[in-house]
């Protein structure tokens, strides 16, 4: 099946196209989940929320871009809206559906640090860890992360810097960086996926 096939398919709720799109892109899109959910249960009932949306909002797509560039923005948008309206996610950590993140660069060494950082990363606080998502993985500004959380830019900006801090800690505790002096920046962390 094309992709415009599948498209069609999907605009016109044909369950065999829907599905095809849903198998497609479900395993990158519930990496994506992952990084903003507690638990493989709440990634998963993100991706659900999310591709509920992606059914029922298919028609505004225009083709004006990837189809899962666009599939990727209502999923950051399902996860950060879950996140106001609930905020209580549990606090343990199921690195099950890591593996389920893209990452750019295929060697075992890349997937292994990938997976730690992550880990690393879900360690950290809702907020700190919802904003540092948002802007250096997302790509958003401080500006757009401010609208979206209906805070302060200011606090976005707070929010990220502490994040930053907090997790070169951990890092460093983990061994995954040896010093300070040799950080994986933010731009090496987003690189990876």
């Amino acid at each position: 099946m094309t992709e415009e096939q599948m498209l069609a398919g999907s605009k016109i709720n044909n369950t065999g196209a829907q599905e095809f799109l849903y198998n497609k892109y479900s395993p990158k899109m519930l990496g994506v989940c992952y990084r903003y959910a507690k638990s493989r249960h709440d990634a998963e009932d993100m991706l659900q929320e999310g591709f509920i949306k992606v059914f029922t909002q298919l028609h505004q797509f225009r083709n004006e871009g990837p189809l899962e560039s666009w599939i990727r923005r209502i999923m950051v948008h399902t996860c950060i809206n879950i996140i106001k309206k609930n905020k209580k996610f549990s606090d343990t950590v199921d690195l099950i559906y890591a593996n389920n993140i893209q990452v750019k660069e295929e060697s075992i060494l890349s997937m292994m640090q990938t997976k730690q950082i992550v880990e690393s990363i879900r360690l950290l606080p809702l907020g700190y860890k919802t904003v540092l998502n948002l802007y250096a993985i997302e790509g958003y500004s401080h500006k757009e992360i401010a609208t979206m959380l209906e805070i302060e830019e200011g606090t976005s900006r707070s929010q990220y810097a502490r994040a930053k801090n907090m997790l070169e800690v951990i890092l460093l505790k983990k061994g995954i960086i040896e010093s300070p002096r040799k950080r994986i920046t933010i731009g090496n962390i987003a690189s990876l996926f």
